[in-house]
């Protein structure tokens, strides 16, 4: 799974199985999932052809899930807890009031699903974006236009997607989390001019961090003058040896990717190119640091 964002649009990019409760939503295979900004004067007439233009300018195929939102793309939340991402954005202006009202949420697992797991994990972020609604004082259990997208890779290892699975559990917190959130930066409440990426740490206890590029009290981690751009690289787990390792977890059980000695991403050039090109394969990332440092000789 990739994701990135190009202007007011959110693409999440790779193999998947998934189910959707957006725009002409279905359970299938397909390769795009996106989250689209749109003004809040809108015409809602044509929503599927907005999204079909959308993905017809990247030139991706139409196999896709898409879903659209008022809520400004520097307000979403990024959510990494193991092998499950959560992307949300936010809304709650009362229905019939101006201002956005959708609370979008995308799930992501690098571990595959059934179909049946697939529908569950709809249903349980469904409940904890209740249960975060309910802790924020509002009467209500969402707005009219919410929509889920559940999607994962790889050959099954999960049947079921409830709130006792290892899955579930990973959504569930995750939505209960990211929802309020997501809410207070689309509310001003909280201020970013990007959008937040936290990710789910039991280093002092299971709680929830937001990487902050400014001021990070951990630079430099590798190098004087790399680049923080990729913190969190988005080709975790690569599985590639020359960059990373299998180890044995310290804080959970089995194994976890470790690629804590890898800078490929936090080279200057190598970080600019990928920007430039968010679809670039992580073979042609390496092949580019080749040319630098011939370059360099």
């Amino acid at each position: 799974m990739r994701y990135y964002l190009r202007g007011s649009t959110l693409f999440i990019r790779g193999r998947f199985r998934a189910a959707s409760t957006g725009i002409s939503g279905t359970i299938g295979d397909i390769s795009t999932i996106l989250n689209k900004t749109v003004p809040e004067d809108w015409d809602h007439d044509q929503p599927g052809r907005l999204l079909e233009t959308t993905i017809a300018t990247e030139g991706f195929s139409q196999e896709y899930f898409g879903l659209l939102t008022a809520v400004e793309m520097r307000h979403l939340c990024v959510l990494q807890h193991d092998f499950i991402s959560v992307f949300i954005t936010a809304g709650v202006k009362n229905p019939g009031l101006p201002g956005p009202n959708t609370i979008n949420i995308i799930v992501h697992s690098n571990e595959g699903m059934s179909d049946a797991a697939l529908l569950e994990c709809i249903i349980t972020a469904t409940e904890a974006k209740v249960m975060a609604l309910k802790s924020m004082g509002y009467s209500f259990s969402g707005t009219t236009t919410d929509a889920v997208i559940a999607a994962c890779e790889g050959e099954v290892k999960h049947t079921y997607g409830g709130v006792l699975t290892e899955i579930g559990r990973r959504v569930y917190d995750a939505v209960l989390f990211g929802v309020p959130e997501a809410i207070r930066r689309q509310e001003g409440i909280i201020k970013r001019e990007h959008s937040s990426f936290f990710i789910f740490s039991r280093y002092g206890g299971e709680h929830w961090v937001e990487w902050i590029p400014e001021n990070c009290p951990y630079y430099p981690c590798h190098f004087e003058g790399q680049s923080c751009d990729f913190c969190y690289c988005p080709f975790y787990p690569c599985r590639d040896e020359t960059l990373g390792q299998w180890v044995k977890s310290s804080s959970a059980n089995g194994m976890i990717w470790n690629c804590s000695d890898c800078t490929l991403l936090h080279e200057p050039a190598i970080a600019r190119y990928l920007k430039r090109y968010p679809e670039a394969s992580l073979r042609e990332l390496k092949q580019r640091k080749k040319m630098e440092e011939l370059v360099m000789r």
